[in-house]
């Protein structure tokens, strides 16, 4: 029996008592991550403000080179002698890199974003206390001092909420984007992606490694990708959708405008290593027009590959022009066959890509679902439009799909 302070009883065990304790750990909680979001946002902004000092401080510099690095060395030794963690020289590196990455971006008061619950649980999670206590010692140690220099520090501090309203990820979110995303329009694309999706760090970098971005700008149906960019798939899942890429990017081969399909298999062959990349690191080259006898009479699969990962044989048909469902039908049989003959015991059951030059995404849908096998499409592309125009593309659709 639960009683208050003058001992009268609150409840026993029924609703009454249960709802309130419910309402105040969903009070608790939720101000806990209000305020895991306010400081990680002034750390990063914070941050992004120790970057343009550095940046501004080497320039003052003769050797700017010589100049940056006797800088850094001398900010991490200081720096974490007062602090202890959080300054060290490729920390440091990081904050100069994410000021120059978004030196030019507009610096203004942002409309209040309701982030995803669970990328507000990844920030609390990635606030470490003794980050925590970095940013509070540095916001106290701003507050000492004369009044002229209070004055000072609450414009300087006022600056830096004001930067913050600028970056509403984690600092961790981006680095990832620092260190692995090349293009300013590629970065754009991730941040408001994640920031929509509620990508945890961890799913970021894996739409980054899966080229997210590119394989959305070249997709005929980019709607469709984005859609499948705010599925939320368990992190320690592997689905074979995640592993084959769509559309794939073949214009290494250097094919002409006309060529057969087996023009197409030998340059794929003849270009093994790129086109091995191209796939992903976890596919291996098992072989070509793998022979298949069925009955009294002979096939052929053209391409057949191993995926480490996934654990399974992955057959390769290649088409010249658009996607049919009478390819289905034939994969599926390929894949018969495969899982009866060429499966070892300790192995999953194989997966089918149809590679083709065009691919109408509702055919695909109703020829491809409820399979037995698990059988793929997607498209390749023999030559690249613009980056431009593809970044232009890729906005304009964006823009469409959040209005709707």
């Amino acid at each position: 029996m639960v009683k208050d302070a003058s001992g009268k009883r609150i409840g026993s065990g029924g609703g009454g008592y249960d709802v309130v304790l419910a309402e105040v750990v969903n009070l608790l909680e939720e101000a806990r991550r209000s305020a895991a979001r306010s400081v990680n946002a002034i750390m990063t902004a914070t941050y992004w403000e120790i970057g343009r000092r550095i940046v501004e401080y080497e320039q003052s510099g003769q050797d700017k080179a010589q100049y940056g690095k006797k800088l850094i060395e001398k900010l991490s030794r200081d720096l974490s002698g007062r602090y202890k963690r959080g300054f060290s020289q490729m920390n440091l590196l990081n904050m100069r890199a994410f000021y120059l990455n978004y030196r030019d971006v507009q610096i203004q008061q942002t409309a209040s974003v309701e982030l995803n619950p669970e990328i507000q649980q990844t920030l609390s999670k990635e606030l470490e206390p003794e980050k925590v206590q970095t940013a509070t010692a540095q916001l106290a140690s701003d507050q000492s001092g004369s009044a002229a220099q209070k004055s000072e520090t609450s414009s300087r501090k006022s600056g830096v909420q004001h930067v913050a309203s600028r970056f509403p990820l984690s600092w961790s979110h981006y680095v990832t984007f620092v260190r692995r995303v090349k293009t300013e329009q590629a970065r754009s694309f991730y941040e408001a992606e994640a920031l929509r999706n509620g990508w945890t760090v961890r799913q970021l970098s894996r739409q980054i490694e899966s080229q997210f971005y590119e394989r959305t700008a070249l997709s005929r149906n980019k709607e469709a990708m984005l859609g499948r960019g705010a599925d939320q798939i368990d992190e320690d899942t592997l689905t074979p959708e995640e592993e084959i890429k769509d559309p794939f990017v073949l214009e290494f081969l250097d094919l002409k405008d006309e060529y057969s399909e087996s023009d197409l298999e030998g340059a794929l062959i003849g270009r093994l290593e790129s086109f091995l990349l191209e796939l992903g690191g976890d596919f291996t080259f098992v072989g070509r027009q793998r022979r298949l006898r069925i009955g009294n009479e002979w096939f052929r699969v053209d391409l057949l590959f191993f995926h480490r990962r996934l654990r399974c044989l992955v057959v390769i048909d290649l088409k010249l022009g658009k996607f049919t469902p009478a390819a289905v039908g034939q994969m599926h049989f390929y894949l018969n066959y495969a899982r009866e003959n060429w499966t070892n015991a300790d192995e999953n059951p194989p997966v089918g890509l149809i590679l083709c030059a065009e691919k109408n995404s509702a055919v695909a849908h109703y020829a491809l679902e409820g399979l037995p096998n698990k059988v793929l499409a997607a498209e390749y592309i023999t030559a690249l439009p613009a980056e431009s125009t593809l970044a232009a593309e890729v906005d304009e659709v964006r823009k469409r799909f959040n209005r709707r």
